[in-house]
């Protein structure tokens, strides 16, 4: 199989090396060259690309349009060892609980009184001197207040005429 000799030089060759270059290298050499050079389109073609998708990953719901559902999720904080001291108040700290309300304004008393003992079940009577108190304060529901107007057209027995009461001020036509 002959090839075309190209009368132009190969510009990595010096223009005497490429003459004496057998005609089938030369080609093989251009082909080999025609791939770099798709590769290089492909390669630039990925890169480009590559810093789309790299844009796509960096985008949150802060910084577009995003639902915060399609955020990933946090990165977990490092654990660090755990303290000598127990969760909640520490001994001797003061307590911050709401103050109970007076007995007297409390609108009603529930008293708990055990009928027999946990250990030996005899009964049991009497009162204690300092009961522990808890108050449970709830707010009642709201009840919206309906008043019905009956509206009474009456015919007088003179003249026979039909007369409404009049319509009371402050009260609005609908409901």
């Amino acid at each position: 199989m002959a090839y075309p000799v190209a009368m132009d030089t190969h510009p990595s060759f010096p223009p005497e090396l490429w003459e004496r270059t057998p005609p089938e290298v030369q080609a093989y050499s251009r082909t080999l060259e025609s791939r770099i050079a798709t590769f290089k389109a492909m390669v630039h073609t990925l890169q480009a690309r590559g810093c789309t998708l790299q844009e796509q990953l960096n985008h949150t719901s802060r910084n577009s349009s995003r639902p915060p559902s399609s955020d990933p999720p946090p990165s977990q904080r490092p654990s660090r060892p755990r303290g000598k001291r127990r969760r909640g108040g520490q001994p001797g700290h003061p307590g911050h609980t709401r103050p109970l309300v007076p007995v007297a304004e409390v609108d009603e008393v529930v008293v708990l009184k055990p009928e027999q003992c946990q250990g030996c079940h005899a009964p049991l009577s009497g009162d204690d001197a300092s009961p522990l108190r808890h108050q449970v304060i709830e707010i009642p529901p709201i009840k919206p207040v309906i008043t019905e107007y009956q509206w009474h057209q009456l015919t007088c027995p003179e003249c026979g005429e039909m007369t409404r009461a009049p319509w009371p001020d402050g009260v609005p036509r609908g409901p």
